[in-house]
């Protein structure tokens, strides 16, 4: 059974039961008050009732007699033995109570009974009066047709019967129409989880206008739901698009040593294993000359693939969250050993170290090795797309960071290409092909400018060159002066 019917059977049902407990209250109270009135109208008129002179008869006046048949009401005397007078009306209508047995007077004194006579209800009320305490010598029966009261309180409760049964449909009916037009949101949502669990597509949202209430609020929630979930997902398709990214990327970069590898192995293994005859005319000289080159070339392409595989190792660690020791670090010693063993590097253009005295007393939280690789890459790389001009060192103290600036006159980028030169692999296409590199230096550089809680700043322009400054927060600065 859906909800949408269950909250209209219990609705339909507290409906019933509360209509039945009105409903019988409302007729226990009018037959308990029109009854009662009656009751109270014939005790009253019984107490005016006089023994005659003899004392065996009741005579009313001639009033009396009136008002009994004004007020419709029935009255008669007997012995225990035989009838001794009945009103006018009762005469007339042919009516005569049961006069009460004489073995059991308390039984039926001043006690109300119904009678059944000619068809007609009647509700009597008898009282015996005693001439002394032992002897009951009159029957006094005050009645009054109930029939008019019975068949009103029949239409009464014809009219709440009816009444309720119809208040049940009609309450049903729209009970089932609010229900289902309340509902409509949850099935709403239970479309869209159905349309998300057939395809992929959680860009589906529910629309809804209606009253901030508890379905307001789920359909809110489900909505902020949707909308995280695609974030998740997007993310990691951006993830996976970026493995399989960088899974091919790497192997290019690895098949190219590779090939370079295995080509001068088999020229090697082709000349040392060839007859006299089979070596086309070259003396050992040359034969020593040509396996020095390619010697030579294998080193070259295995350094490269080694530290190919060392950056794609660093990078490795940083996807898997691992993180290295932090401590207070002088900063100004750092900078300057890096500053002197990058003049060491292979370069074409003229390496320049500003003033590095504001380091003095500046320490950071940071590791020195990777400070000092990260240093290194931003040098490497100032120096290798610089072929000619100069390449710059200085450092700056600004609002408790302290910012360390690598600049060059080289070939520069364009601003659209900023965004992603720190992505794995990524290099300017003016430098694709052109300048030897595998592209994960500035992707290594910022993994560790991150576990530094620092930040990088590039401004660059085609042609002009670029500079990257490495902003790092200050643990500790002497006072400006």
């Amino acid at each position: 059974m859906s909800i949408r019917l269950r909250l209209t059977a219990w609705y339909t049902g507290i409906l019933f039961v509360t209509l039945l407990i009105f409903s019988s209250a409302v007729y226990g109270f009018v037959h308990l008050y029109t009854y009662d009135e009656l009751k109270q109208r014939i005790v009253k008129q019984s107490g005016e009732m006089e023994l005659g002179t003899n004392g065996f008869e009741v005579f009313p006046s001639r009033d009396t007699a009136d008002r009994l048949e004004a007020a419709d009401l029935f009255m008669q005397t007997s012995t225990t033995e035989r009838l001794t007078w009945r009103s006018d009306n009762m005469i007339f209508s042919e009516v005569q109570f049961d006069i009460p047995p004489a073995d059991n007077i308390k039984k039926y004194d001043n006690k109300f009974t119904r009678m059944n006579i000619n068809g007609n209800s009647f509700l009597v009320y008898q009282k015996a009066l005693f001439k002394n305490p032992s002897h009951a010598i009159l029957w006094l029966q005050i009645g009054a047709n109930t029939r008019l009261i019975d068949q009103t309180l029949d239409r009464l409760q014809s009219i709440l019967i009816m009444g309720s049964a119809a208040t049940l449909v009609i309450a049903s009916t729209f009970g089932l129409f609010l229900a289902r037009k309340s509902m409509n949101p949850i099935g709403k949502v239970t479309e869209a989880a159905e349309h998300i669990q057939k395809g992929t597509d959680l860009s589906v949202r529910i629309e809804y206008d209606g009253p901030q209430d508890e379905i307001g609020q789920l359909i809110g929630t489900f909505n902020a739901m949707l909308e995280r979930t695609e974030g998740f997902y997007k993310e990691l398709e951006d993830a996976y698009a970026a493995q399989r990214r960088f899974v091919s990327d790497a192997s290019h970069e690895l098949r190219t040593p590779l090939t370079t590898i295995r080509g001068n192995v088999d020229l090697l293994q082709k000349m040392w294993t060839a007859e006299q005859g089979e070596r086309m005319d070259m003396d050992d000289e040359m034969i020593k000359q040509i396996s020095i080159e390619a010697v030579g070339d294998i080193s070259d392409e295995a350094k490269r693939m080694s530290r190919l595989v060392n950056d794609m190792l660093s990078l490795a660690r940083a996807d898997t969250g691992q993180t290295f020791e932090l401590s207070p670090i002088p900063l100004q010693p750092l900078v300057e050993e890096v500053a002197r063993r990058a003049q060491f590097l292979e370069k074409t253009a003229e390496w320049h170290v500003g003033r590095l005295s504001v380091l003095n007393g500046v320490y950071v939280e940071g590791n020195k090795d990777y400070l000092q690789q990260m240093l290194f890459i931003f040098i490497e790389n100032a120096f290798k797309y610089t072929p000619e001009g100069e390449v710059s060192l200085d450092a700056v103290l600004y609002k408790g960071q302290v910012g360390l600036r690598i600049s060059d006159t080289g070939i520069g980028m364009d601003k659209d290409e900023v965004p992603f030169i720190f992505e794995r692999f990524y290099r300017a296409d003016q430098s694709r092909g052109v300048t030897a590199g595998t592209g994960l230096g500035l992707s290594i550089a910022k993994w560790i400018i991150d576990e530094h809680k620092g930040s990088v700043e590039v401004v660059t322009r085609r042609g002009e060159g670029s500079t990257f400054i490495v902003w790092l927060p200050v643990v500790f600065a002497p006072p400006l002066e």
